[in-house]
């Protein structure tokens, strides 16, 4: 996995002999489709990366539906605002496919943190533009009809900073972008269809090839 920490913005930045430290504190987590990496109330244990996989960030509400805040696709990391705050973690967060998460120990995220200012400015933009990205969500959620709300979710999967691993081809089911967009497969079909016929995005067997990412952002359906 030296390939995935050395693409990683914070990574790259450490001197050579942090970069060796810090990958043999490294722990790897293996999460199975449908399984829950945590849930809400879990401590605040480690930093997660994305090394591999698809997974989401939601929480269930008492009546057992879920409201889905973000997907987590390759090259996200994730979980430190509640590893600064020391506070268990307000959400849960479970595979959508079989991945392959990193975990950074908490006392190695705070050495980096009080030790490395680059680790600290990257933290800033990480905390900065996740908060972006979640107002931009409940609107979309609250007011844009349902193809929109299926494109701004594809179009949420590339973001350069939070997403860096994410490539032109999205390896994502039909099911798995309805689930991110919070609307029914049948109806998630036809959305993707719409997007299609607009020259938005290919489907193509095992996932989607975006045509137009800044089309698909801007999608008023």
């Amino acid at each position: 996995m030296d390939a995935f920490l050395k693409a990683s913005g914070w990574f790259a930045q450490l001197p050579e002999r942090e970069q060796a430290d810090v990958a043999a504190q490294i722990r790897w987590r293996e999460v199975a489709e449908g399984t829950y990496l945590f849930r809400q109330g879990a401590p605040s244990e480690y930093w997660w990366g994305v090394a591999d996989g698809l997974l989401k960030m939601c929480s269930t509400e008492p009546d057992g539906q879920q409201i889905t805040f973000t997907g987590l696709s390759r090259g996200a990391w994730f979980s430190e605002g509640s590893v600064l705050r020391g506070e268990p973690i307000r959400y849960d967060v479970v595979a959508l496919r079989d991945s392959r998460l990193a975990a950074v120990p908490a006392a190695t995220f705070f050495r980096l943190y009080h030790h490395h200012i680059g680790f600290a400015h990257y933290l800033i933009a990480q905390l900065n533009d996740r908060l972006q990205q979640f107002v931009t969500s409940y609107a979309m959620q609250r007011s844009l009809p349902v193809d929109s709300r299926v494109a701004r979710s594809i179009a949420g999967l590339f973001h350069r900073k939070l997403y860096p691993g994410t490539e032109t081809f999205l390896k994502i089911s039909q099911e798995e972008v309805a689930t991110l967009a919070g609307v029914s497969r049948q109806r998630c079909s036809q959305a993707l269809g719409r997007l299609r016929d607009a020259g938005l995005l290919r489907t193509e067997y095992q996932g989607i090839t975006i045509l137009d990412l800044e089309g698909l952002r801007r999608f008023e359906g």
